[in-house]
């Protein structure tokens, strides 16, 4: 049914759960599941000269975050029986990150949580998840 599937994570608990779902249906359909996390770029502002983190500490920080919930979801998928692979991209618009990943890994399903950690642009511009539903061709199974 399903040959590759693609599981965007930020490590959040919401896709502690999707990642359940992604291997327990990678392994009924014998699908590879390729994991996604993206970090965001470093916040540079205008207004100010005075930044509380210095950018390569922040990217850096960023980077072993997002490489973490890669492994992380990456050995749960193999401890499970399921080929699965991942990599981590920097974007400003999860979304388009996730939609773009999956169209280029020649992905045929996104699975993904209802909601993740993305503060108050996620209140008032709405989900990453909603995003993805709306920019993509592909099904999406989305995980509460």
């Amino acid at each position: 049914m399903y040959q590759r599937i693609l599981f965007p994570t930020d490590g959040s608990e919401a896709t502690d759960k999707a990642l359940e779902a992604a291997v327990t249906l990678a392994k009924l359909c014998g699908a590879e599941l390729q994991v996604l996390s993206v970090k965001d770029p470093y916040p540079f502002a205008a207004v100010s000269e005075i930044h509380p983190i210095a950018p390569q500490e922040y990217l850096d920080a960023q980077d072993r975050a997002a490489r973490s919930c890669v492994g992380r979801a990456v050995a749960v998928a193999e401890s499970a029986g399921v080929k699965a692979s991942g990599c981590v991209v920097e974007a400003v618009h999860p979304w388009e990150a996730i939609v773009e990943q999956a169209q280029t890994q020649g992905c045929d399903l996104i699975v993904m949580a209802s909601h993740g950690r993305r503060g108050i642009a996620a209140l008032l511009l709405g989900s990453e998840t909603t995003r993805v539903l709306t920019h993509t061709q592909l099904p999406v199974l989305v995980v509460r």
